[in-house]
């Protein structure tokens, strides 16, 4: 299995990879995940599945660099059954493609969204695509509906399959014994609204803490908004009042040259919340298992991302069985019909593909949902039933392997 990146790296990508590899695992497969060298991972196995380490780094079209030759060798030479490569426009899928041919193994291949499809620098790397795709035995896709397979559609590719992602059941099944909202001080009958995703401009806190200052409910509120807005050692959830500047700024530091909003649109934003008596509003990057039981913990998630593909966070808070309110981005609106466990705010996509929503469209969303306390029971029960059913990470995984195995 190749990615770019793989745990103690924290994403989408690596979520997935490290999930479908441990659950192949329990099922007897032995699994090596090809990944780029960290100096923060201390290990050459985790969960039963073999890390092995390339220092390189780009793509083909800001440039490739590092190992090069080791990786494609090893890749080629080792006498795998099968190679499963997680994303384009990253290293681990670029930097094979002279070798495809010689790679006797099965080879599969997970676009992922094509995030650069619409960029004029990407032009020429998505005519060769149709070519480099043929190569491959099969094509796994997460949404039905996207730029990546209607992509392969138009070049007339049949071999693919769709899989969604999905929660898992050690992280889900069960309601954390971690009382969360006393940790936090919040009172327990206090409406709480969760958003996170890294990093957080790209992925709508701004949208999202405009929304919730305008908003006037008829009870006691809280906002968290999760991300890596603080430098590494200081992981606690803080009101956002404490070092304020000093985080929104961190974070547009981690976004320069990248578009992010400054950081004074952002204070303002949590400011003209927090001079409502009856609201609080939290800046946060919670270990792994505090934000497991905030999605317990929380009324209603609110998802205003710029770009995704098949956000996972939809999916886990499903398994929680806490209603979403998403934008429609990448598949979020496919994600709210298989779990019906969510709606979709009404938002505008540019012509590179980014969904932006007005504020006042998402808080008046946010208002009608929260404010119909049946609707909120409908969508988590029926959120969490679809995901034990359907999505989690054990069921997907069997999907998974009869692809990999060729059945």
């Amino acid at each position: 299995m190749c990615c770019e990146f793989y745990p103690p790296s924290v994403g989408g990508v690596q979520r997935v990879m490290q999930e479908v590899a441990e659950n192949l695992v329990q099922r007897g497969h032995a699994v090596t995940v090809t990944t780029t060298w960290l100096p923060e991972r201390s290990f050459k196995e985790l969960n039963g599945v073999n890390v092995r380490e390339f220092k390189i780094s780009g793509n083909r079209v800001m440039g490739l660099n590092g190992e090069l030759d080791g990786y494609r060798r090893f890749v080629v030479s080792g006498g795998f059954d099968v190679i499963l490569i997680n994303a384009a426009q990253q290293w681990a899928f670029d930097a094979l493609w002279e070798v495809l041919p010689q790679i006797k193994a099965r080879k599969v291949h997970i676009p992922c969204g094509y995030s650069g499809f619409y960029q004029p620098r990407y032009a020429d790397y998505y005519r060769e695509m149709p070519d480099i795709l043929r190569r491959f035995d099969h094509l796994i896709f997460h949404a039905s509906d996207y730029r990546d397979i209607n992509f392969c559609r138009r070049h007339h590719l049949s071999r693919y399959s769709i899989i969604p992602n999905g929660a898992s059941r050690n992280e889900f099944e069960n309601p954390p014994a971690l009382d969360f909202r006393r940790q936090a001080g919040l009172a327990g009958d206090r409406f709480i609204f969760l958003s996170l995703g890294s990093p957080p401009f790209q992925k709508g806190h701004l949208e999202v803490a405009r929304a919730y200052a305008r908003l006037k409910l008829p009870f006691d509120s809280a906002l968290i908004l999760n991300g890596n807005y603080s430098p590494r050692e200081d992981l606690r959830l803080q009101p956002a009042e404490t070092r304020l500047k000093v985080r929104a700024q961190h974070a547009v530091r981690c976004l320069s040259g990248r578009g992010g909003h400054p950081a004074v649109e952002f204070e303002k934003a949590v400011r003209a919340a927090r001079r409502d008596p009856g609201k609080q509003l939290f800046i946060s990057d919670l270990p792994r298992k505090e934000l497991i039981a905030a999605f317990f913990a929380s009324d209603l998630f609110v998802f205003a991302s710029h770009v995704d593909y098949s956000p996972l966070v939809l999916f886990e808070s499903a398994a929680a069985g806490l209603p979403f309110i998403s934008v429609p981005v990448g598949n979020a609106a496919e994600i709210a019909r298989w779990t019906e466990g969510g709606i979709i705010c009404p938002a505008n996509t540019d012509r590179e593909g980014n969904t932006r929503v007005a504020p006042i469209v998402l808080a008046r969303e946010m208002q009608q949902l929260a404010s119909n306390r049946k609707q909120l029971e409908r969508l988590s029960r029926c959120g969490r039933e679809n995901w034990r059913q359907r999505f989690s990470w054990d069921k997907i995984a069997q999907r998974y392997e009869e692809i990999l195995v060729g059945c």
